[in-house]
């Protein structure tokens, strides 16, 4: 299971990319895998600013869907728009392309409640 040492990470298993006050967001590899064939990404949040664990969108599979929760307060500055037609890419490549949507944080203090890799892989239950 692919869990980077670089990024982030929350309880709800969303990976955060910090790059200086905005972040990029998606899921974990292991939620993706959780979720099996995801078929349609939603996310209406654009120029939103919502509150770290507010709804930001979903994320639906063949079998189920699943809220996305935002990690970090601040606002939705960019969704990435090749998910609307390429929602498998989440499965493909949930780190790099399969990114979700990109915020400008507006409480970075937040950051520090975040899970680094070694906090996520003991959330799941993976040894280090």
């Amino acid at each position: 299971m692919n869990i980077p040492e670089k990024l982030k990470y929350s309880k709800d298993h969303e990976w955060i990319r910090i790059e200086n006050n905005t972040a990029y967001i998606g899921i974990t590899d292991f939620a993706q895998g959780e979720l099996g064939d995801i078929v349609y990404v939603e996310l209406e949040s654009l120029d939103e600013e919502l509150s770290e664990g507010e709804v930001m969108g979903s994320i639906e599979a063949v079998k189920t869907v699943s809220d996305i929760f935002m990690p970090l307060s601040g606002t939705v500055i960019e969704i990435n728009e090749e998910l609307e037609s390429n929602p498998e890419t989440v499965n493909s490549d949930p780190y790099n392309d399969g990114w979700l949507a990109k915020i400008k944080i507006s409480n970075l203090d937040e950051i520090d409640a975040l899970l680094d890799s070694n906090g996520y892989k003991k959330l799941i239950g993976v040894e280090s």
